[in-house]
């Protein structure tokens, strides 16, 4: 090919916003990937399990659950299969266009998202009987009730 028959190469549009490559990752990330940790804990998956099913490393489940890699659609399909919910449940909460309805709590401060809950859960559903299910629960606030009667 001649210099003259050579193509000429096109300006570019500037971008509108820089694309982000390091630093923090976005609020998205970060609910997408706590969804995706509340879920695993919650069927009592370890981090390596759900490699395996995904064909990846468990520091790469850790990676994607604190938001530090971003999960493209194919990954997140394949996740949604393996965590046995829909695509939308990793969004469920997320608001408008510009981020979220409202900041995403840490894991510590999110009653929710912590182990301790998911795992009590979890127990709570593996009793098969539902009139000691029911008991249970009632024993549990009754003494919620007797806490913060003592702490007032």
């Amino acid at each position: 090919m001649s210099a003259a028959e050579a193509p000429v190469p096109t300006a570019r549009k500037p971008r509108s916003k820089p694309r982000r490559t390091r630093g923090k990752p976005n609020n998205i990330d970060i609910h997408v990937g706590s969804r995706v940790r509340q879920r695993r804990t919650l069927l009592g998956m370890s981090q390596e399990k759900l490699a395996e099913a995904l064909g990846l490393t468990f520091q790469q489940v850790q990676k994607y659950e604190r938001g530090a890699n971003r999960l493209g659609a194919g990954r997140l399909y394949e996740l949604s299969r393996a965590l046995d919910v829909p695509v939308s449940y990793f969004f469920e909460e997320v608001a408008d266009s510009e981020g979220m309805r409202e900041e995403v709590a840490p894991y510590s401060e999110d009653p929710m998202a912590r182990r301790e809950t998911l795992l009590l859960v979890r127990a709570y559903y593996g009793i098969g009987e539902q009139s000691v299910r029911r008991r249970i629960l009632d024993l549990m606030k009754s003494l919620g009730t007797e806490s913060s009667t003592e702490e007032g």
